[in-house]
This record gives C-alpha cells, sequence and structure tokens, in this order.
C-alpha cells in the first residue's frame, strides 16, 4: 500500500516540522529560585537549534496561582513573575527567531483560573448577571438546589461543579480554581480573538490549543455516565469491540462535554484571525495546533479541515501498544485520514500529560500506563524501556508530516516513579483521593550539568520537585558529542530527517518480513529511491536484506547481518 501527501508549499513549514515542547517550570531556571523562566529558555536556546528542531512551544507562561502548574490562567496577557516579564518573552521569542527556531504558545481558552477578574466580578455580580454569563453558572437540583446540575465528574476526579455561596454551582471540567467559560457568550469570543492578535503582533508564529475540543457543552449539560480521564474518555454503555477505523482496541463516545460541533465555527474565525498576520504573498504562516483527545481519527480531522487548524495532536498514536501490527494499523488510517482533508500528520511519544515513553515501553505490557508511577507500583525496566524508546523514536521521526518531542526525551529521561508524596503539586493526584499518582513525574526539572547542583538546572541547586541521583549519566553535557548516546542519536536522525526530506513525501509500506516487524520505505515529493525504515518490536532478531546499508540504526548493531529485537533502522532504499 501506498499513502501519498500533496506537495507541501514552503511557507507552510508547520507540515513537516519537529517541535520541541518546553514546560517552562522544568527546563531551566535563570534566577535560582528552581523553578524554570524565560530568561532560562533563553539562553538554553543554543541547545534546541543544534538539537536541529524547527520549532518550540512553551506550555503556559501567563499570570496564574498556579494550582495547575499555569494552565489556570488568571491573565492571557502577562507573564507570571515566575517566569519573567513580558520584556523577557519578547526577548526569548527574537532569540529563537535569530536561531531560525518558530514559536508556539500554549492557549488556554476552556477555562480561566478561579482569579481571573472575569471570574471575581461574575461571583461578586450575582445570579443572572452578564458577569455571570461568561462562565457556566447554574441553578442546583434538590428541593434547596443542594445538589449539582448535572452529574458530570472532573477529568481531575471528584465533581466538576462547586457550589458558592449564594447557593449557585458552577462547572469546571477540570480543578474547581479552573471555572469553564461559556463560549455560546459573544464577549468570551471577541477576547480569545484579541488575545490571539496580542501574541501575533508580539511575534509568535502559532499557538497550541489546550482542551480544544471542550470548548462547546451539548445544549442543554446532559447527564452522562461515562468517565472522563486524562488520557481520553471511557464509555462502557457505548463501547465497540469491533474493528473501529483507527485500530485501537475500543472505540468511545467523547460525552456531552466533549467534540461537540460547535467547536469548529469557533476554530474557522480563529483561523482568518492568523491569517491576517501572513506576509504579502505567503499563506498560513501561523498555525493552530489543537489538543484533542477525540476518537476515531475521523472526528479528529475535522479539527484539521482546510479552513480550521492546521495540526491536531495524535493522541492514538502515542497510546498505541508496543505490538507491530497496532502501530501498523495507527499509521495507516493517521495517513489516510488526515490526506483526506488536506492536513498533515502528527506523531508523538511522550508530553507533560503522560508518563513518559521509555518508561512506558519497560512496563511488562509496554506502552501501557500514561497516568503517573507510585513507586510501590510494578516499575519499568528502565534499559528495556529506553532501548525500545529509542526504537519507536526512530521509526517516529521516519514518518510523513510533523513530529512533537518532549524536553527530555532527547537525554532518554525515564519518568521519575519514586516521587515523595509531600512533594506532588499535580491536582490529579489529590482530587483523586491519591488514588492516581498525576503527572509530576515527568515533570522534573531537566539535568543539564552532570557534575553541577541540580545537574545544572538551577545556579543554586534549587528544584521546585526532586531530581533522581540517578539522573546524572543522563545529563546534557554527559552526552554530548558521545557516539551511541540518546542525545546523539536525536541529533543524527533529525539531521537526516532533514536531508532525505521525510516529513514530505509519502509512506509505503513493504511486504516480506515477519508480522513483527514494522517495515516501511518512505520516499520524497520528487520521487527519489528515499528510506527504508524497519522497527523490530518482536523477542527475536530478523534478518536484514542483503547488501543492506545503514543510515541510522537506535541501538548498534551487531553486525551479523540482523535487526536484533527491540532496534529501529534507517537503511538507503
Amino acid at each position: 500500500m501506498t499513502l501519498t501527501h500533496e506537495p507541501f508549499g514552503t511557507t507552510e513549514w508547520w507540515r513537516t516540522a519537529v517541535i520541541y515542547q518546553v514546560y517552562p517550570r522544568s527546563f531551566a531556571d535563570g534566577n535560582g529560585d528552581g523553578i524554570g523562566d524565560l530568561p532560562g529558555i533563553t539562553a538554553r536556546l543554543d541547545h534546541l537549534a543544534a538539537l536541529g528542531v524547527d520549532a518550540v512551544w512553551l506550555s503556559p507562561f501567563y499570570r496564574s496561582p498556579q494550582k495547575d502548574a499555569g494552565y489556570d490562567v488568571a491573565d492571557y496577557r502577562d507573564i507570571d513573575p515566575l517566569f519573567g516579564t513580558l520584556a523577557d518573552a519578547d526577548a526569548m521569542i527574537a532569540r529563537a527567531h535569530d536561531l531560525g527556531l518558530r514559536v508556539i504558545v500554549d492557549l488556554v481558552p476552556n477555562h480561566t483560573s478561579s482569579e481571573h477578574e472575569w471570574f471575581r466580578a461574575a461571583l461578586a455580580a450575582g445570579p443572572g448577571s452578564p458577569e455571570r454569563d461568561r462562565y457556566l453558572f447554574r441553578d442546583g437540583q434538590g428541593a434547596g438546589g443542594e445538589l449539582p446540575p448535572n452529574n458530570w465528574q472532573s477529568v481531575f476526579g471528584g465533581p466538576a461543579w462547586t457550589r458558592i455561596d449564594d447557593g449557585q454551582w458552577y462547572l469546571h471540567l477540570f480543578d474547581s480554581s479552573q471555572p469553564d467559560l461559556d463560549w455560546t457568550n459573544p464577549q468570551v469570543r471577541a477576547e480569545f480573538e484579541d488575545v490571539l492578535r496580542f501574541w501575533l503582533r508580539r511575534g509568535v508564529d502559532g499557538f497550541r490549543v489546550d482542551v480544544a475540543h471542550g470548548l462547546v457543552k451539548a445544549e442543554g449539560l446532559p447527564d452522562w455516565h461515562g468517565t472522563v480521564e486524562m488520557a481520553g474518555s471511557t464509555d462502557p454503555s457505548t463501547t465497540d469491540p469491533g474493528a473501529p477505523e483507527d485500530g485501537q482496541t475500543e472505540a468511545s463516545t467523547n460525552g456531552p462535554m466533549f467534540d461537540q460541533d460547535g467547536v469548529h465555527e469557533i476554530y474557522r474565525s480563529w483561523r482568518a484571525v492568523l491569517d491576517e498576520f501572513d506576509p504579502p504573498g505567503e499563506r498560513h504562516t501561523r498555525a493552530l495546533v489543537a489538543e484533542a483527545w477525540v476518537e476515531p481519527l475521523s472526528r479528529l480531522a475535522r479539527y484539521v479541515r482546510d479552513d480550521e487548524m492546521q495540526q491536531a495532536f495524535n493522541f492514538s498514536f502515542l497510546t498505541t501498544l508496543w505490538d507491530a501490527a497496532a502501530y501498523r494499523a495507527t499509521i495507516t488510517e493517521s495517513l489516510r485520514t488526515l490526506d483526506a482533508v488536506g492536513a498533515p500528520a502528527t506523531w508523538v511519544l511522550s508530553n507533560h500529560d503522560v508518563v513518559r515513553h521509555p518508561s512506558r515501553l519497560g512496563l511488562p505490557v509496554p506502552g501501557t500506563k500514561t497516568n503517573g508511577i507510585f513507586a510501590h507500583e510494578t516499575q519499568p525496566d528502565e534499559a528495556l524501556g529506553l532501548r525500545r524508546g529509542r526504537a519507536a523514536t526512530l521509526f517516529m521521526l521516519a514518518l510523513p508530516g510533523s513530529a512533537y518531542l518532549y524536553q527530555g526525551e532527547e537525554l532518554g529521561l525515564p519518568e521519575h516513579t519514586a516521587l515523595p508524596d509531600d512533594v506532588r503539586e499535580d491536582p490529579a493526584y489529590f482530587r483523586t483521593g491519591h488514588a492516581e499518582a498525576g503527572r509530576d513525574g515527568c515533570r522534573v526539572p531537566l539535568p543539564w550539568a552532570a557534575g553541577e547542583p541540580a545537574f545544572g538546572f538551577s545556579p543554586t541547586g534549587r528544584t521546585w520537585l526532586p531530581q533522581p541521583t540517578s539522573w546524572a549519566p543522563y545529563a546534557a553535557d554527559a552526552q554530548a558529542g558521545v557516539p551511541g548516546s540518546t542525545l546523539e542519536l536525536y541529533r543524527s536522525a533529525l539531521a537526516l530527517r532533514r536531508e532525505h526530506a521525510l516529513g514530505a513525501g509519502g509512506l509505503e509500506w513493504v511486504a516480506g518480513y515477519s508480522d513483527d516487524v514494522v517495515a516501511f520505505r518512505v520516499f520524497p515529493a520528487d520521487g527519489g529511491a528515499g528510506v527504508l525504515v524497519l522497527a523490530n518490536l518482536g523477542t527475536t532478531a530478523v534478518p536484514l536484506p542483503e547488501g543492506a546499508d545503514a543510515l541510522l540504526a537506535s541501538t548498534d548493531l551487531p553486525g551479523d547481518e540482523t535487526l536484533p529485537a527491540d532496534v529501529t533502522v534507517w537503511l538507503r532504499a
């Protein structure tokens, strides 16, 4: 089977870009308070340029009480003092552009902080006021309104409603400090279009839209008996054990709070705002990226139709288990479905919300367990997980489309699974009554220098979360220039990806290999020979093609013309 893409325009950089996610709290600390900041990021941008990525996506740095690590925004037009100032943001954007890196910033439109001026005004104004109409306030059920308006549960655990002193309730799909906005209100629409323009004028190249599938709720806010989790939603009454179109084992509904058709009108209007900033003679130079945990892929494709967003995260790929048939199904359906709407596929293995992929792939059932790992639970096999993580990254980076990297994965960092409970900050840990470990384990500050305090993260040795002492070998300076290190593997892979234009063109599945091998040829749009990619996800070595000429392998090959288990190789086609 051959899957192709339409030729990509030169200005539509996002179609083939490798985008690196920076989680500001944990990337680099410039002032020594133990929390990463914008000056720290600016000082380390050379690392990203040398790595070979095309763009940087920053998680929120806005003014915030930090109840959910910045995803509770109190002011969308200012920088939280933890991270610096607007001048620091301008300097960071300018330095990134000087290095040839585009900048994508996070936008959080589903909810604000409870300390946002709008919500404070809503509390003061009372029921029925225009101020309350900007949020989802409702009267309760029961004789005295003592019951929530419906049975919805928060993604972080517990009810999705909180009652205030005058008896009304407000909706929060996440923490109670994150009240949901009412996107049927024209003031909300106008406010966020203005926020887009504010950051576009400061030079940003795009926006990653948090909870992009959640802005519009079903009319009447009906009860729903499914459950919502960090990595998607499940509804036992609607699961389909057959063969859903995206190759996963089950298809599921997203519930009345997610993936409603009304979100698409919003994103069409946003796309028009971004297009206002195209230079003369160019098009689509600014990008919108949807964070939407939506199944099946045909629903996700609706977010990236020609007049809406440019990209949507492919969480079907992230959640695919370590199984060759499952990967072939997910990749095939991703390319087919997104090509149908003229959008690039995206590929991602880790981010700030899930267990790092080397640790997931080191579990007894590799690829499971996205929502944190406690010290008392089954622990990943660190060496095996890293071996598989490197293999997964190498075949991901060969796929047509755009790829996302999460900070520290170029170092091979594992999840921190031994965090003391008294240092945890993720609201998911607290709202689930400590049943879920939450996301702190993938957010631990990065190790830059093996022999320095805090591994070079902070000049004072302070870190907002403790780093494992075992991370010294993972430090960037311990890997730089070392043949075979994970850092050098990423640098080599990104250089070859660019040289062979692997993000563009098409993919052709190659037959004749074991069922445990993911085998495909990636060929450029100009019809060149391309690259043959073989990923052995089985337990035994398989023969390489006769006379194989290896460009790069995730682990040193043994020299006996075989491909070992849990190894990916790029060959000249």
